[in-house]
């Protein structure tokens, strides 16, 4: 069974996806954050660390695909694992748009062993979304440095501070299946 730090490090890195506020019309956000799912979409894969906490020192690493939400709301469904030494923890996480925030769950969400998204916010390159599980109260980011690269810090607030537990580096992962020459 994994301890909470480490649920909350698991759930993190799953959803590779609040503290921001847009500045553009709701339609223009709309379209904006639609396009930053898309851009994060695909196969991402790399290692994590809790980086405080009763767990400081845990290094995993995670495999995850996400593909966009279907229909007119921006978000994205991720799917996927992260494993720690020979334990492998199956991973979901369902980020939607609903108004000018975000909403979904990772895992089954609070009421199971996983965590709520109660807010969200996009910007041209991050998505910041609120958490939620009981008396824990957090954050999680996930920046995008490149087109390649996609850093993600999970927050969680002690007293008025929010103070980052979890930072996980993703990778895309691209198809490199050589193709043969053609004689």
């Amino acid at each position: 069974m994994f301890s909470r730090p480490s649920l909350i490090a698991c759930s993190f890195a799953a959803a590779t996806f609040s503290a921001l506020f847009a500045t553009a019309t709701p339609a223009l956000s709309g379209s904006r954050d639609k396009a930053f799912f898309e851009q994060v979409s695909g196969q991402w894969k790399g290692p994590g660390e809790i980086v405080a906490g009763k767990y400081k020192g845990t290094k995993f690493t995670c495999d995850l695909t996400g593909d966009v939400a279907g229909g007119k709301t921006a978000g994205i469904k991720l799917d996927g694992f992260c494993r720690v030494g020979v334990f492998k923890q199956p991973m979901s996480a369902v980020i939607t748009q609903a108004g000018n925030s975000y909403k979904g769950k990772f895992l089954d969400g609070a009421n199971g062993k996983g965590l709520d998204i109660i807010s969200g916010n996009v910007s041209k390159d991050k998505v910041v979304v609120g958490i939620n599980r009981k008396k824990l109260n957090g954050a999680m980011i996930a920046r995008l440095q490149d087109s390649s690269t996609m850093n993600i810090t999970i927050s969680v607030k002690v007293e008025d501070t929010m103070v980052p537990v979890i930072g996980v580096s993703l990778s895309r992962q691209v198809d490199t299946m050589a193709v043969g020459s053609i004689e």
